[in-house]
């Protein structure tokens, strides 16, 4: 049986902030049988992960570029491939069969053709939305949990800022900062958003950075007494500024820099003195650098979830022709939370 099947490309690398015209939707005829002796797998994606790591993959070069599989540069005109969760519908793999939900590294897509190795993990139990295995409980939430807890190494009742504070990762990084007793502080795009972290997410404080002039100035106005650790997703002068403002034996966990990634005069430039002689511990990190922390993170966060202790927040839009504007959207902050693409339901 043959049906027909829409996908993403880009038409071309570009080194600027996207625009939808960068992008477009092909129709193409897909196969739902399996070839006799293959061991391919056929997929129905049902739900796809949108993150802004993916703009790095569609330029010219990127230092990210060759470092770790999912980071490897994206050809013009070849399908996107990214987080994915689907039902299998057809499999030549003895491991894999016929309705196996699975999430794996798929084509932006609305069916794929992978191999055993795209696919990362059955998605065995229905306890919690499909969605939160793209968000919360897979590599937003892992990146979150290991980023603050491994790297940064946060005591009860020290002080975090924490950048992108509605996004992804940053909105989990502040709940379990605060369900640790930290005092949290985090910065967002809009009032909305503000306004989210303090009164349903339980932010001490929160700021829209865009009515900021002074960053610097900002930032020892919330933390009197210095920042113990920062939680960077943004890169640039927000970086520049916390660095200003920590405390001696300050922790800072760069997740993301979304700032940098489209504008090359946005280069963070911390005072290396404040680094040196308030001995601050910078580190970069991947969330597959802690898959050993893998089962804890998700057995902790699965009993807050199960509690209410911590909140999940989705923005979600719907079928392959909302994902380049929905791409687009993460770099003019308009997504609240995780951004999701639902293609069909389970």
């Amino acid at each position: 049986m043959e049906v027909k099947n829409k996908h993403v490309v880009i038409k071309h690398q570009f080194e600027d902030a996207p625009k939808e015209s960068n992008f477009e939707i092909k129709t193409g005829v897909f196969s739902l049988s399996v070839e006799p002796g293959s061991d391919d797998i056929i997929v129905k994606n049902l739900c796809i992960s949108i993150d802004p790591y993916q703009i790095n993959r569609m330029k010219s070069f990127s230092s990210s570029h060759h470092t770790i599989s999912f980071a490897e540069p994206i050809t013009p005109g070849e399908a996107i491939d990214g987080a994915v969760i689907g039902k299998v519908v057809a499999s030549g793999n003895a491991k894999f069969q016929k309705d196996d939900l699975v999430l794996g590294v798929f084509t932006w897509a609305e069916y794929s053709l992978v191999k055993e190795g795209n696919i990362i993990k059955k998605i065995e139990s229905s306890e919690f939305s499909l969605s939160y295995h793209l968000g919360v409980l897979g590599f937003n939430g892992l990146s979150a949990y290991a980023g603050f807890f491994e790297l940064c190494k946060p005591l009860k009742g020290e002080k975090v800022f924490v950048s992108a504070a509605s996004g992804a990762v940053g909105n989990l990084v502040g709940q379990y900062a605060k369900l640790l007793g930290c005092y949290v502080v985090g910065c967002a795009g809009s009032q909305k958003k503000v306004a989210l972290l303090k009164e349903k997410l339980g932010f001490d404080d929160a700021f829209n950075y865009k009515e900021e002039k002074d960053l610097n100035s900002t930032l020892k106005r919330y933390f009197h007494d210095g920042i113990d650790i920062y939680f960077d997703n943004v890169g640039g002068e927000m970086l520049n500024a916390a660095i200003a403002n920590m405390k001696a034996f300050g922790r800072v966990a760069i997740c993301g820099v979304i700032s940098e990634y489209t504008d090359d005069t946005k280069r963070a430039s911390p005072n290396m003195l404040n680094i040196v002689y308030k001995r601050i511990n910078i580190r970069g990190f991947l969330a597959a650098d802690f898959l050993n922390v893998f089962e804890d993170f998700s057995a902790k966060t699965s009993d807050y979830l199960r509690t209410g202790k911590l909140k999940v927040i989705e923005d979600v839009s719907s079928g392959v022709e909302s994902i380049p504007s929905a791409f687009v959207g993460l770099f003019n902050g308009d997504n609240i939370g995780k951004k999701i693409i639902n293609l069909a339901e389970e």
